[in-house]
């Protein structure tokens, strides 16, 4: 399946191609002729095996990132592949390694769009932030979905041996957001948390994060009637149907709130005094909101809970999906009901 090193690299290859924005439906093709990308000094090729989908893959195709995006694109940022050429800066990686990673270091900015929704500060709020405009950066016009994909080795680590190339490509943007999500609410062993949305892509990472990694005490979780099994296989002790139950209203309170969903305000209501809520999905004082910066350091420090299976990755029953489904993929995740993550595999 994959290519082997000193093996020739074509000049085009085939990739999943929108050149307007919209939905997957109306504006992805496969396009069999997109140039292959140029390759600088800090950066490897890989040979894409296996690519994730991400929901910021959707917002970028849906046009929030427009400000700071440029089409035609081939959208991925999760991948699993092998390395078939080095830049010349380039020192880890050699080639024929397996490798894994998100190939987008700088995650995007909160579209413009969308700002007149997000809480204005006053006078008085502490605040804290990058002033450093220049530090933004594009994400990549070749991602993941295509033959090859070209990206800095830093944001790679080596593929865990007792993973497939579909379990590898699963992991990188969701257990990197799960791990810093959590470093920054400053949850620590003997703490309790509560993660809304535990059966997502993010939410499944978060569970096992806080439990074997970081050694919570007692982890809760939400989601539907029939993924309560599912928050307990991962290491839940307490799985909520939210269907069936107002977390914000239950007598216990939680030293951390994780929240992956978008509910803040019933967020608030359910931490501890002095306790931390971290969101996902928009700016919101008071809490803690951040949008991750892709390391293959993160992946390698967590490279032993992988390898001895006490964090797994998940993948939606529903997958993975054939490079030929690919419109299929992302219509499936834009319904926001996935399991796990949605794969795309193999490629091509």
């Amino acid at each position: 399946m994959a290519a082997a090193a000193g093996s020739t690299i074509p000049s085009y290859i085939k990739g999943w191609v929108y050149s307007e924005y919209g939905k997957a439906s109306d504006v992805l093709k496969l396009d069999p002729n997109v140039p292959i990308p140029e390759l600088k000094e800090d950066q490897v090729l890989i040979k894409v095996i296996a690519a994730a989908l991400n929901p910021a893959d959707s917002k970028r195709m849906h046009g929030y990132f427009k400000d700071s995006d440029t089409i035609p694109t081939v959208p991925g940022y999760d991948v699993a592949g092998v390395v078939v050429k080095v830049g010349s800066q380039a020192k880890n990686f050699k080639e024929g390694d397996e490798v894994y990673g998100d190939i987008n270091e700088k995650s995007l900015d909160w579209p413009k769009k969308m700002e007149s929704q997000v809480k204005n500060f006053k006078e008085g709020d502490e605040v804290y932030g990058d002033l450093n405009e220049k530090s933004r950066e594009f994400p990549k016009k070749v991602g993941s979905l295509a033959e090859y994909t070209a990206t800095e080795e830093r944001v790679l680590a080596f593929k865990p041996k007792n993973l497939s190339f579909t379990e590898a490509a699963s992991l990188p943007a969701a257990i990197e957001t799960a791990y810093e999500g959590l470093e920054r609410a400053g949850l620590s062993a003997g703490q309790s948390i509560l993660v809304l949305g535990g059966a997502g892509g993010v939410g499944t990472q978060v569970i096992q994060l806080a439990k074997h990694v970081f050694g919570a005490s007692k982890v809760a979780a939400t989601s539907s009637t029939g993924k309560l099994d599912l928050l307990k296989s991962l290491g839940a002790d307490l799985p909520i149907d939210y269907t069936e139950v107002k977390y914000e209203e239950l007598p216990e309170k939680f030293d951390v709130v994780y929240d992956t969903v978008g509910e803040v305000d019933r967020a608030l209501k359910a931490v501890k005094e002095g306790g931390q809520v971290v969101t996902l999905v928009a700016p919101h004082p008071p809490v803690t909101y951040f949008v991750i910066t892709s390391t293959g350091t993160v992946l390698e420090k967590l490279r032993p809970y992988l390898e001895n299976g006490r964090v797994k990755p998940l993948i939606d029953p529903k997958g993975p999906f054939q490079f030929s489904q690919a419109v299929e993929a992302f219509s499936y995740l834009d319904t926001n009901r996935t399991t796990g993550k949605v794969v795309v595999y193999p490629i091509p």
